[in-house]
């Protein structure tokens, strides 16, 4: 598999086990349109490479991902791209995590933020750190979950739980979200690098098309929502993301103070 085509995603495949580590600490991982289509790259050529039979995707520092690089986004004042772009590159992720025919692991060592906690979620399994925690921030800035979380999350944890945190943006601690039945397991900070190779290795041994046929079975019973999901987020998202809320929550993220919604 070749490397990614930016700085700031390591790509490694060992042993069967492709490990992709977004590296990108100075940013809490965020990720930019360069960084999010790089990962949905990775992620698609991983489903026709024979030698790949688990995936794992970390991130590198303190956090998993805080989600969309929104600094980044307003330092070009609008120019990066269209938001239909920007969704569609962050749905192809979601995607590819779903259509892989390898199971997925996500490595949550600390804030799953934003489409970071939805890229989490869609993994088949997510382990976290004890100090990790999910949050939905979209509401916070003015816009909507997206990345399919409207329906990943309801699908684990019941509409009224997944209301809760969409509405009012309020983190989930791992601890809550392992006992919610959100994520496969809570480790002590020290101990979920090794778990999760384990859990990879284990699976890197199984056979490979029950496991498969598997999680196809599992994803078919459990998300018949997504793409419906999917598209609707990708429109709602793309109306917000052009209204005066929107530019009003990032300017108030960006200093530091509460915002003034008007709407």
């Amino acid at each position: 598999m070749t490397a990614p085509a930016v700085d700031g995603l390591r790509v490694v495949n060992e042993a069967g086990v492709l490990r992709i580590t977004i590296d990108r600490p100075d940013r809490m991982n965020a990720l930019d349109l360069a960084h999010m289509t790089a990962l949905g790259d990775v992620l698609t050529a991983a489903a026709t490479d024979s030698s790949v039979r688990v995936v794992i995707i970390a991130g590198a520092g303190k956090a998993f991902s805080t989600g969309a690089d929104l600094a980044a986004a307003a330092a070009a004042g609008g120019r990066e791209a269209t938001a239909e772009v920007v969704m569609d590159s962050a749905n192809r992720v979601v995607r590819a995590i779903v259509e892989l025919p390898v199971p997925v692991i996500a490595q949550v060592n600390g804030a799953a933020a934003g489409v970071g906690a939805s890229i989490a979620l869609t993994a088949d399994l997510t382990y976290a750190s004890e100090n990790a925690y999910l949050l939905l921030a979209f509401v916070n800035i003015g816009l909507m979950p997206d990345g399919g979380s409207s329906a990943l999350i309801a699908a684990s944890i019941g509409r009224a739980r997944a209301t809760r945190m969409a509405l009012l943006g309020e983190r989930l601690p791992a601890a809550q979200a392992e006992r919610d039945g959100l994520i496969a397991g809570v480790l002590p900070p020290d101990e979920l690098a090794a778990h999760v190779d384990a859990v990879a290795a284990r699976l890197a041994r199984g056979p490979r098309r029950a496991i498969e046929l598997t999680k196809r079975a599992l994803t078919a019973a459990t998300l018949t929502a997504l793409d419906a999901s999917l598209d609707r987020e990708k429109a709602g998202q793309a109306e917000l993301l052009q209204a005066p809320d929107f530019v009003e929550g990032v300017t108030a993220m960006l200093a530091k103070h509460a915002p003034n919604f008007r709407s």
